[in-house]
């Protein structure tokens, strides 16, 4: 285990906010909470942010997910647990995840526009974009998952 390089929270405060209240705003969003925090899972798994991966579980699990659901999450394709609309978005945050590397949206999108409306599609991508920054940010300074969670997270 790597310690973190620095404690972010404490530092570049305005910035730390903006994310925060972009990370609220995508969750009040008319995808719905369960979709969000699938595609938050998702997405943390495919970027290997585990504090991430950590918290997206737990908040599913405290919307009474089923954990043999979550477990397949990263299988979604192989899983009888997601529904045409959660499979669409699930394809969508992986393809929008792999830009600028690889550029499958083309192939997803048909299937996602069938699911969402146009403003649900932006706010779906907003939402990927989101966790995708959290990520990075966890990732590049080292953050740990926390033996104890926050109380509320």
């Amino acid at each position: 285990m790597t310690a973190a390089r620095i404690n972010f929270f404490k530092l570049a405060p305005s910035s730390l906010k903006a994310l925060i209240g972009l990370s609220g705003s995508v969750k009040q969003s008319s995808l719905g909470h369960r979709i969000v925090e699938m595609v938050n899972l998702r997405v943390s798994q495919i970027n290997g942010c585990g504090v991430c991966v950590d918290m997206h579980w737990r908040d599913l699990i405290k919307q009474g997910a089923d954990p043999r659901h979550l477990n397949a999450v990263a299988g979604w394709r192989e899983a009888p647990f997601f529904d045409a609309r959660e499979r669409a978005a699930l394809a969508w945050a992986e393809a929008v995840n792999a830009l600028p590397h690889r550029d499958t949206t083309d192939e997803v999108y048909p299937e996602l526009s069938q699911h969402f409306d146009e403003e649900q599609i932006a706010e779906l991508s907003y939402a990927i974009a989101t966790i995708r920054g959290w990520n990075v940010i966890n990732l590049s300074l080292r953050n740990q998952i926390p033996e104890h969670p926050a109380p509320g997270f």
